[in-house]
């Protein structure tokens, strides 16, 4: 009887199949696979992203590649599209192929130019726009727009780009739908900043996206807003249309005035 009891026991402990053959486990022994805290815990973390509202695409133009065009903006080459805020803030990128043809080598993080456009060379172009814009006056969406340009005092470019770019991308401003796309540009001179529209004669939303432009910035330069086919028409002769003069009061200038 008590053989019998015996064995009894010995059919009721937990067994588990390795490769198709039950092996007796051991008392207190965890089955491999089980759901408990350990198993869980060695499974990684899952990736959150935070989508932006559009993507956007990093375009660069080099002082030897400008020397070498064919036609104006041919050696604008985009490098690098992000469409969340991890890939904003990556700093790992890095290409061959595009930057070569354009005489910058190597991009050893994206960071260091997207933040620091004060370490470029001087009459190298740096750009900011949404993806499949081009930043291009030609480009069917920039064609009828307008650019605000806002020259930087020195030492205060790094901070100046990353300012704007992080409320374009963002959404910080009321007729965001309205901006293309930034560019910076790296003078020996004077640098400078220019927010590219789509629509100049939508002239509510221009002054709007000029005046949280300097409260963004807290710019006290004084800023103007240039039509497209003015400045194609009259290089640099072309005239400012629009200048936020104050927070509370804006002076248009009509476009043919």
């Amino acid at each position: 009887m008590a053989e019998e009891q015996d064995h009894l026991n010995d059919n009721d402990k937990p067994r588990a199949r390795t490769d198709g053959v039950e092996e007796e486990l051991e008392e207190g022994e965890i089955i491999d696979g089980g759901d408990d805290e350990t198993s869980s815990s060695a499974k990684p973390a899952k990736v959150v992203s935070h989508p932006l509202e559009y993507s956007w695409t990093f375009w660069f133009d080099s002082p030897t590649a400008k020397s070498k065009q064919t036609s104006w903006g041919s050696s604008m080459c985009p490098i690098y599209t992000f469409s969340t805020v991890e890939e904003f803030w990556s700093v790992s990128f890095v290409t061959n192929a595009p930057l070569a043809t354009s005489g910058f080598k190597k991009l050893q993080s994206i960071y260091n130019n997207m933040h620091h456009p004060s370490k470029l060379a001087h009459r190298t172009d740096f750009y900011c726009f949404k993806h499949k814009i081009e930043p291009k006056w030609e480009d069917p969406v920039c064609a009828n727009g307008g650019n605000w340009t806002m020259s930087i005092s020195k030492g205060k470019l790094d901070n100046s780009w990353l300012y704007t770019l992080l409320a374009m991308i963002g959404e910080q401003f009321d007729h965001g739908e309205e901006i293309c796309g930034a560019v910076v540009n790296v003078r020996t001179r004077q640098e400078k900043i220019s927010l590219w529209t789509k629509n100049a004669t939508n002239e509510g939303a221009q002054v709007s996206i000029g005046r949280q432009w300097k409260r963004l910035l807290d710019s006290n330069e004084t800023i103007g807003f240039i039509f497209h086919d003015d400045a194609i028409k009259f290089d640099k002769g072309a005239k400012n249309k629009h200048q936020p003069m104050s927070e509370k009061m804006a002076i248009p200038i009509k476009k043919g005035t």
